[in-house]
């Protein structure tokens, strides 16, 4: 049970153009690549996020130990 051959995936695409017709399919083949980019470009906005709120975490972070040394040093 490998992938289909020529025969069936000749039968398979002729099934498909029977059930939506010719005009449909670049409809709906659009409609998929505009899906895609969407979904792509809500990924990459989703990373830009969490990359700019670890990034205020860091920098908080940084300035919470810069804080803490400077009041060591001030109270020795």
């Amino acid at each position: 049970m490998g992938m289909p051959s020529g025969m069936e995936l000749f039968i398979i695409v002729a099934a498909i153009v029977l059930l939506f017709g010719g005009k449909k399919i670049p409809e709906l083949a659009k409609g998929l690549g505009q899906g895609i980019k969407n979904f792509k470009s809500a990924v990459k906005e989703d990373d830009v996020v969490e990359a700019s709120a670890d990034k205020e975490n860091i920098e908080a972070k940084a300035e919470e130990t810069t804080t803490t040394s400077t009041e060591s040093k001030t109270n020795a």
